[in-house]
Order: structure tokens, then C-alpha cells, then sequence
């Protein structure tokens, strides 16, 4: 069972106080966002191998760690994880990005994709996903489903919001994947959303609600 890292940083959990807060507008969270993912991709890359390697200081010549093994892809699924791609990648700049373009069906709450769209060697790649929000764990599912098939084997999900019943059905569908979130809320309402949550978060985001 993939395991699930409660990013409980104080300076996470104050950025995502803010950010829930109904009278935060659409500039401060799109800047909260960011910084929050910036912070907990620091806990994600948290257990990246290292390998040693020779350099010379202006002092003298000594070994030194280098990160090694797989090189690091970024997955945001549309349009609410384009919110936390700066973020990550000013901390891993060197990451390639790819693209999952997916809605929620208003009707049956199933997710629909309409775009993917990934880097070359994406099955070479460590991916982290990213998706703001894990309320029924549809849209998540969905996207690691079609990384799986495009022959992804190394994926991470990171989460701001959750409930019980999406990392349930997250860790049911994909046992193999981390979840690394920031909280993990009551449950959901009848409409789907996390309660308390923070709302649609592409909305918020993009002035759009």
C-alpha cells in the first residue's frame, strides 16, 4: 500500500490557512499555492538518491553528493495543478513538464480526459502529479491510470486538500503511488466537494468562480 506523508509544516499549514479563508482573493492564492508547493516538494524529493562525486573547492579537492538515479518529470492535471508547476520546478528546475488535461462530468462526477500530453522519456522519469484537490480521488486515479499505460512505472502524487473517502479510493486503485498532502479534511458533501476544504480550486485560482 502506497504510503501517505501529511505535510504537517507550520509554514504549509499557515499558507493553507490562508488559502481556505473565503476572503482570500484570487492574487494571494495563486502566490500561496505556488509557495506551498515549493514546500512540500521539498518533503517530496525528500529521499531522491544521492551518489558522491569529486570536485575542488578553492580550498582543496573532496568528495561531494550529486542526486542520482532517475531524472524528475512534473504532471499537473488541468487546470488546478498549473498552480503548483512554478513552485516545483524553482525548487527542480531541471524537471521536465508534462500535461493531463481532465474535467469533472457534472453529471456522473466521472472524470473525462481531454488532453496528455507528456515529456518523450516520461517512463524513464520519477513523475510527481499534481492536483490541488483529492475529493472523490476520480481525477487522480484517471491521470496515474493513463501515466501507467504510457508505461510509467515511478509516480508520486502531491496534494494540497484531501478527504478520507479520495485517499481511500486513491490507495484502492493504486497501491504502489505516495500521496504526500498537506491535510486531510472531514469528508465530502452531496455536491462532491471537501468539507471544509477551500472550495473548486481552478476557480479560485483563475478568477473564475
Amino acid at each position: 500500500m502506497g504510503n501517505v506523508f501529511v505535510i504537517d509544516h507550520p509554514l504549509v499549514q499557515h499558507k493553507l490557512t490562508l488559502m481556505r479563508d473565503k476572503n482570500c482573493g484570487t492574487k494571494d492564492f495563486r502566490q500561496l499555492l505556488e509557495e506551498v508547493a515549493l514546500l512540500m516538494a521539498y518533503e517530496v524529493t525528500r529521499t531522491l538518491p544521492l551518489k558522491e562525486i569529486e570536485i575542488e573547492t578553492p580550498v582543496a579537492k573532496c568528495t561531494s553528493k550529486v542526486i542520482a538515479g532517475k531524472k524528475l518529470g512534473v504532471v499537473p492535471i488541468l487546470r488546478a495543478g498549473l498552480g503548483m508547476v512554478d513552485g516545483v520546478t524553482r525548487l527542480v528546475p531541471t524537471a521536465k513538464v508534462g500535461h493531463i488535461g481532465l474535467y469533472r462530468d457534472p453529471e456522473t462526477h466521472k472524470p473525462v480526459e481531454y488532453y496528455c500530453k507528456l515529456p518523450a522519456d516520461a517512463q524513464d522519469r520519477e513523475l510527481i502529479v499534481l492536483d490541488p484537490m483529492l475529493a472523490t480521488g476520480g481525477s487522480s486515479i484517471a491521470a496515474i491510470d493513463f501515466l501507467k499505460k504510457r508505461g510509467c512505472t515511478s509516480i508520486k502524487l502531491l496534494c494540497l486538500v484531501g478527504c478520507p473517502e479520495g485517499v481511500e479510493a486513491l490507495q484502492k486503485a493504486h497501491p504502489d503511488v505516495d500521496l504526500y498532502i498537506a491535510a486531510i479534511d472531514d469528508h465530502l458533501n452531496e455536491n462532491k466537494y471537501i468539507v471544509p476544504g477551500l472550495g473548486d480550486a481552478g476557480d479560485r485560482l483563475f478568477g473564475t468562480k
